[in-house]
């Protein structure tokens, strides 16, 4: 019997940081919100362009993601850049905080989504910065896959 496959409905997804980084160890990670963020998110209104994940004693916490307050929340809402801290496994912290201490990785968010549960995830990756050559190379191959693929198109 095939499994069903994940239903996830994106609310942000940081586009940039492919262009930016290598990307390695992908891991999906979950949020602790209060109520008017989730609300917030429900809107599909959120940012996680600037936002990178750091350690903080033995958490892993988001640093600058952007959920604009709920309108209708009045004097209860959120202040929307604050830090949340991300729900993971034990190990899966340590062989982060190690990345970030040992190697000097940085842990980048990708994507904020909802899971098919209707839970909001967020989907990280340990990540290790590209130099300009690097940017410019990866801006070439993108470049000659798109023409490859026209050239193929066309002569078919």
């Amino acid at each position: 019997m095939a499994a069903e496959p994940q239903t996830r409905k994106l609310i942000a997804e940081n586009r940039r940081a492919r262009f930016d980084y290598f990307l390695e160890d992908n891991v999906e990670a979950g949020l602790v919100l209060t109520g008017t963020e989730v609300k917030a998110l429900r809107l599909g209104r959120a940012n996680i362009a600037e936002s990178y994940a750091s350690a903080e004693g033995r958490d892993i916490v988001l640093i600058n993601a952007y959920i604009p307050e709920y309108g209708p929340a009045n004097r209860f809402n959120h202040e929307p850049r604050r830090p949340r801290r991300l729900l993971l496994h034990r190990k899966q912290i340590d062989r982060m905080i190690a990345g970030i201490q040992r190697e000097g990785r940085t842990i980048v968010p990708l994507k904020l989504f909802w899971d098919d549960k209707g839970r909001a995830k967020l989907e990280l990756a340990m990540a290790k910065g590209k130099k300009i050559h690097d940017k410019r190379q990866t801006e070439a191959d993108r470049d000659w896959s798109r023409d490859k693929a026209r050239l193929m198109r066309d002569k078919g």
